[in-house]
């Protein structure tokens, strides 16, 4: 009994010391310096650059080298772009779990950014699908940059011509999201109820839309604010979360796609549908493990009820943003713009996109 004991304490012990290890090495974050400068001979172009985790005051506007393509890849001049929560999270390097993809103590990219739209500028030897002068759209890393470089099968694909750039730049992340949410996790059939919660922000905008274009009735959650906004999208019913909650309505929903969880587990699922489904949109807040509360509950709680509980992580494909085109060429889904930033003032966008109370998304233009 007593080695049995010995070994337990040993292993607690260890435990405990890995975690503590673990916590030393995730949270460290190494000085901020100034971005190098670029090689004499190389050409440049301005991008947003970052060498430390921190808030977006670690970012600085500099010359680079400008990227050239690979054989299989596409080099895209930016036009525009589009900033994400993603790109806060990479900048400020948390959820600390986060780090162990993009690096310790420092950050792995330099160049922060995902969304972006443009003309592509040139191709390499084995590139079929795009030329020259294409008017583009998709995701790749290092988008905040006058150029990105963009394997050809990924996320890449036409601009609508109906679209301008900065609305073809809104769309990756969010309407992905939006659309995988609804199609995959949420199984939503023409016909069913749908309630989106935080209907006003960029993935509810999209979503709202896209629901629509299934055939559902759509209920959106938003400020009093947002209201007639969400309502010229599409939203057959509007809450205002300020003054009344949906899950003391009555009303009930077949699926309910959530992007702020204000509301606990147990409220949601007593307004869904027999066999409904309930989306978590993104994690919760904390540096740690409590931005995982949400989801692992959910987990959890799935296996004992007829409702289904989860969390979803969008993935962009070509598929999904043809998908998109569809919609937009048919005039069945239009990106929302809060509020458009020059590419020197990513910093100040990114703050606003922490204040969590922009209206559709926040556009990045070229100077």
């Amino acid at each position: 009994m007593k080695t049995r004991y010995k070994i337990l304490n040993g292993f607690l012990i260890f435990l405990v010391v890995s975690i503590t290890a673990l916590a030393f090495v995730l949270g460290r974050t190494a000085d901020c310096e100034p971005t190098p400068a670029v090689s004499g001979g190389s050409e440049t172009m301005k991008a947003i650059t970052y060498n430390c985790y921190g808030p977006p005051d670690v970012l600085q506007f500099a010359d680079v080298e400008k990227p050239t393509p690979a054989d299989d890849e596409v080099l895209v001049k930016v036009h525009a772009a589009a900033v994400n929560p993603l790109d806060w999270h990479f900048v400020r390097g948390t959820p600390y779990l986060l780090r162990l993809g993009i690096g310790l103590s420092t950050p792995g990219q330099v160049i922060p950014g995902v969304d972006f739209s443009g003309t592509v500028e040139s191709v390499g030897k084995n590139v079929k699908s795009f030329k020259p002068g294409d008017e583009v759209y998709g995701g790749a890393n290092e988008a905040f940059a006058e150029y990105v470089t963009v394997r050809e099968g990924a996320s890449l694909v036409l601009k609508p011509a109906n679209m301008s750039f900065e609305q073809s730049a809104a769309v990756p992340i969010a309407g992905v999201t939006a659309i995988q949410a609804l199609r995959d996790y949420g199984k939503l059939q023409p016909g069913q109820k749908v309630l989106i919660n935080g209907a006003s922000g960029g993935v509810g905008t999209f979503a709202v839309q896209v629901a629509k274009s299934f055939g559902a009735e759509v209920t959106a959650v938003c400020s009093a604010r947002n209201a007639e906004m969400v309502r010229s999208l599409g939203a057959d019913h509007v809450f205002d979360y300020k003054k009344e909650s949906y899950t003391e309505s009555g009303q009930h929903y077949d699926l309910i796609i959530d992007m702020i969880s204000n509301h606990s587990l147990t409220a949601n699922r007593s307004v869904l549908n027999p066999g409904g489904h309930y989306v978590i949109v993104g994690g919760g807040k904390g540096d740690w493990v409590g931005f995982m509360g949400g989801p692992l509950k959910a987990m959890i709680l799935s296996a004992f009820v007829d409702e289904k509980f989860g969390m979803m992580m969008a993935e962009i494909h070509n598929e999904d943003l043809e998908s998109l085109n569809e919609l937009m060429q048919a005039g069945e889904l239009t990106p929302v713009i809060d509020r458009r930033f020059k590419l020197s003032e990513v910093a100040d966008a990114l703050r606003y996109s922490e204040e969590g109370h922009a209206r559709g998304k926040i556009i990045i233009y070229m100077e």
